[in-house]
């Protein structure tokens, strides 16, 4: 009892500290707003220039009919004028402060990060994270295969061929929509634009609101499918809402993070509570996840200035991730386990 209540303490308190969250102070500078603006008009950031400005990268004008311009794939990897802009003017600023020096300041919501590569070939807005969010979707697919064939292949199954674990179904949504957050997620911290932000934001809600309904339907052993409706409907509602606000009204990156949150938050404490009350023998790793996913939601919410100007706090909650989502996998796979070999003992 009491370290469910260290936990809930805990957590709370990270929900109250999510109001610290403060907005960016580099995009604010009057210096940095002018700056992009002469350099959306110029072209210019000092002595290096953008021809996005003005030409596409074959140098036809912006103006030309849509189907001389270039492919949307092609666009995609090349930096429009804005974000050139944006990137070049924050380096300037960074390079002043440090010279007087300051500490650096975020720009966007995020810390002024080094991209990969050059000025007019593929960029990387975030290398470590793209790298980390790859290999972390790696990670999941192996976990979610691995699962598939055990509940499948390997574990007895029902006379209609049905599997005898009650929860397969939901771990499938849950394992598809996992996959789905690492995926975009890689794909906006390679090329940060509204759509891929938009994406990247509801698919984090999406997995969260899904993970959340799983752990109270597991922990409460709920098996009605009435039941189970009555329990999920509200949340899908509320998840699906906050997504509709989000794409169809306002991009509010501090609402999302406390949605987030509290989504994660919750589910935690229902496998928290649940696996110092049950007698699981592989409630364990509950308590490794629980401690891996409350050091993610510390280094997103008290995030640090980068290191060489690439591991930002964001690229180390997607390295905790790797080993937490393992485990996880891990659980789910003995908990399958688990239940059939219950089930079965009932059946004799």
């Amino acid at each position: 009892m009491a370290i469910r209540r260290r936990f809930s303490v805990f957590f709370v308190a990270f929900l109250w500290l999510i109001a610290g969250v403060c907005a960016s102070d580099g995009d604010a500078n009057p210096i940095y707003i002018a700056c992009v603006e002469q350099c959306e008009k110029t072209g210019c950031v000092g002595v290096i220039c953008f021809q996005h400005c003005n030409l596409t990268s074959d140098g036809k004008s912006i103006s030309d009919p849509w189907y001389l311009q270039e492919p949307l794939y092609i666009k995609w990897k090349k930096w429009d004028c804005l974000s050139g802009c944006r990137y070049q003017c924050m380096l300037d600023m960074e390079e002043e402060r440090v010279k007087a020096g300051g500490t650096p300041v975020k720009y966007h919501g995020k810390w002024p990060l080094q991209r990969a590569f050059g000025i007019e070939v593929v960029q990387i807005v975030e290398p470590v994270a793209v790298a980390l969010s790859a290999l972390n979707l790696g990670v999941q697919f192996h976990g979610w295969v691995s699962f598939f064939i055990l509940v499948n292949y390997k574990l007895p199954s029902r006379p209609n061929r049905q599997t005898y674990y009650e929860y397969t179904g939901m771990w499938h949504i849950y394992g598809t929509l996992s996959m789905n957050f690492l995926f975009w997620s890689a794909v906006y911290h390679s090329r940060d634009v509204e759509m891929t932000k938009k994406v990247d934001y509801s698919s984090a809600a999406a997995v969260l609101g899904c993970s959340l309904i799983v752990a109270i339907l597991r922990a409460f052993n709920v098996r009605r499918e009435a039941t189970r409706v009555m329990i999920a409907a509200p949340l899908i509602a509320f998840v699906t809402t906050h997504i509709l606000y989000l794409n169809c009204y306002q991009l509010d990156y501090g609402l999302n993070m406390k949605v987030c949150v509290t989504l994660a938050v919750a589910q935690l404490l229902v496998w928290v509570v649940w696996a110092g009350v049950s007698n699981h023998p592989s409630r364990w790793k509950i308590w490794f996840v629980a401690i891996g996913e409350g050091l993610i939601i510390f280094f997103e919410i008290y995030d640090f200035p980068p290191f060489w100007g690439f591991l930002d706090a964001h690229a180390v909650s997607h390295a905790i991730a790797i080993p937490v989502s393992h485990i996880w996998w891990g659980f789910i796979h003995d908990d399958s386990e688990y239940r059939t070999a219950a089930l079965l003992k009932k059946t004799k």
